[in-house]
């Protein structure tokens, strides 16, 4: 403290002193009429200086009668004083000693009621320091006798004060008797808490609710304070509710499913759907924590523990208050609000929806989401195909609003018209494209291509490219159109069968081998087909995939697209060929042996005998020659029959 501080202070205490004490001189003066008598000219310093009683007494005489007009104080002892002066930091106690203490005002925090002539404890700790001041304090004080007075509120259920000083884990910290006590979260207000740190620093009445002695562990409760008044309200209300009763209540939570109401102690539930008439993404699109509401009672359990209320109930239905004059046919804007896969939902007033089918989205046959044609937020113009005010129910239509593309499907797309079409889906049997929006049709497998033997139409095309088609059939009852692809080009099996004549060969090669036999990929892009055993080739292997061979045409079918392939054939119409020149050569050699043999029997004499025998050995030696060689050919035939 400062000089000048001390100093205020204590000419505060003299005023107070002057105040509440009596001046002995004064009445002495006026009992004696002796007003001047110790005015300082006429004071007797000699009596002064020699300790001599001016009244007729020693100065020892005096103190002793002052001293036992004193309270007897004894250091390190908590004593009850009285609060005689306050300034911004410290607080003047008098505890009857013949000085007054100072105790600082932060000691007091936890009571900002404090003032004067209020009775405090303190602890002495000096009965005099250096400056012969009075040393007190009031947190020694607390401290000292805080645990007996915690368990005596705690026993006697007494309401108590306390500072909260700061925030922890789970609740608060509490300043009481100069104990810090805990005070749980759920048990400041019966009400939740969304902001702790507006109670920091805030005094506030308690209830001692648990001490734990072993570890001198104290939790207080403020809701304890409000829970028993509450629960008389609670009682009341609960006795008078009715369904169909309007109630004013306060917004005390908000969730994803409603809003719970605080009807003054007792809690209520205002279902999401039951906020509003139109569609509520979420409850806080409606109302706000805190905001007060009108809401009616809609429904409650036998012991009322559970109260459905209703806001939307307030207010008349939407459908109610629609157009009279709105009919079907009439064309409506809305907003979209819910989407599905198989429509979505149009708000066309507050409350009032209808359904836009998917199918109603599009003159499109083909299957699709309604994602793809819109989606939440969008507004659309729709025309209303059926309505059904009994029933609150509405459907509407997107298509309706452009023309329908069959209407003219002769003129627009005529048989025989070319056009550029998109693959929207394959099946076995075809792929299903999409000329325009509305426009289907069907190529069948058998027209996408002259040439190629395709097994499903993944093999020619993909699903979301262009095609060339052309209109084949139209189908305007059922909504399709037949096409084609392989129309576009002239038919090559006109050509192919001049080309591909029976026993002409060509050079192919093996693409694919199968069980029963090969593909074989000839020219001009144009594929044939081998059997098993007319793979064979002339050194008895089989002919493998990629393999290139030349092969001979054994059958053509123009109407069937189909070309039979041998190349078993190629080698063995060249051996046979060769063995008829062979046999034709040795023909030849058999008619000049048997000319030249007659010749020598008409010349032959007894000597010639011997020439004779060695040409019949040589005839005889070709004729076996010439045996096996059919014997040979037989057996080559009867295992390779064309």
């Amino acid at each position: 403290m400062t000089e000048h501080e001390e100093k205020t202070l204590q000419d505060e205490v003299k005023e107070v002193k002057e105040e509440n004490a009596s001046v002995p001189e004064v009445e002495k003066s006026a009992q004696t009429g002796q007003v001047k008598k110790n005015s300082p000219e006429e004071f007797d310093w000699e009596s002064f200086e020699k300790e001599t009683d001016l009244y007729g007494g020693s100065k020892e005489h005096f103190a002793e009668l002052y001293d036992k007009t004193l309270s007897t104080v004894a250091e390190n002892e908590v004593v009850e004083g009285t609060v005689i002066a306050m300034n911004k930091r410290e607080v003047v106690v008098n505890i009857g000693y013949k000085s007054e203490g100072v105790v600082s005002l932060n000691e007091f925090r936890y009571n900002p009621d404090l003032k004067v002539g209020d009775k405090v404890e303190v602890y002495v700790e000096s009965q005099e320091d250096k400056k012969g001041q009075l040393i007190l304090s009031h947190k020694k004080a607390r401290a000292l006798r805080s645990w007996d007075r915690v368990n005596e509120a705690y026993e006697k259920d007494e309401i108590i004060k306390g500072y909260i000083k700061c925030r922890t884990k789970g609740g608060m910290i509490v300043d009481v008797f100069g104990i810090e006590a805990f005070l749980p979260g759920s048990q400041i207000d019966v009400k939740p808490i969304r902001d702790y740190d507006a109670f920091v620093g805030k005094t506030m009445e308690f209830k001692v609710v648990k001490i734990n002695q072993e570890f001198k562990n104290v939790v207080v409760s403020h809701k304890a304070l409000i829970e028993a008044e509450l629960e008389q309200q609670k009682k009341e209300i609960i006795a008078k509710l009715e369904k169909g009763q309007i109630l004013e209540g306060t917004v005390k939570n908000i969730t994803s499913y409603g809003v719970f109401i605080d009807l003054g102690g007792v809690d209520g539930l205002i279902h999401i759907t039951d906020l509003s008439w139109g569609r509520v993404n979420h409850p806080e699109e409606i109302v706000q924590l805190d905001q007060k509401l009108q809401v009616v009672i809609l429904d409650f359990d036998d012991e009322k523990k559970r109260i459905a209320l209703g806001l939307k109930q307030l207010t008349p239905h939407p459908w109610d208050s629609l157009d009279p004059n709105l009919k079907v046919g009439d064309k409506v804007t809305g907003k979209v609000v819910v989407m599905a896969d198989y429509g979505a939902f149009v708000e066309i007033a507050p409350g009032v929806e209808g359904l836009i089918h998917v199918s109603e989205m599009s003159w499109s046959q083909h299957l699709r989401s309604a994602q793809e044609f819109l989606k939440v937020g969008d507004v659309v113009e729709a025309v209303i195909l059926t309505l059904d005010r009994e029933e609150r129910k509405m459907s509407l239509g997107m298509k309706q609003l452009k023309p329908d593309p069959w209407e003219k499907i002769e003129e627009k797309y005529p048989v025989g018209s070319k056009h550029t079409a998109k693959v929207r889906n394959f099946t076995n049997f075809g792929v299903f494209v999409e000329v325009e929006e509305g426009v289907d049709g069907l190529i069948h497998i058998s027209d996408l291509s002259w040439t190629r033997k395709i097994k499903h139409p993944s093999e020619f095309t993909s699903i979301g490219e262009d095609i060339e088609v052309v209109v084949l059939e139209i189908d305007k009852e059922n909504r399709r159109l037949s096409l084609g692809h392989k129309q576009l080009e002239e038919n090559p099996w006109d050509v192919f069968e001049t080309i591909f004549t029976i026993d002409s060969v060509h050079e192919g090669t093996v693409v694919e081998i199968f069980e029963k036999g090969a593909t074989v990929a000839l020219p001009y892009g144009v594929e044939g087909f081998v059997t098993s055993k007319h793979l064979v080739k002339e050194d008895g292997t089989t002919a493998k995939v990629d393999e290139k061979l030349e092969f001979k045409v054994i059958e053509f079918s123009k109407s069937a697209k189909r070309i039979v392939l041998s190349h078993t054939r190629v080698w063995e119409d060249k051996k046979k060929e060769s063995d008829v020149s062979a046999k034709k050569a040795e023909g030849e050699s058999t008619r000049k042996a048997t000319r030249k043999l007659k010749s020598s029997l008409e010349k032959t004499t007894l000597g010639d005998i011997s020439e004779l025998a060695a040409l019949k050995s040589e005839m005889e030696e070709q004729e076996k020659k010439k045996a096996a060689r059919k014997s040979s050919k037989k057996q080559a035939d009867e295992e390779n029959p064309s």
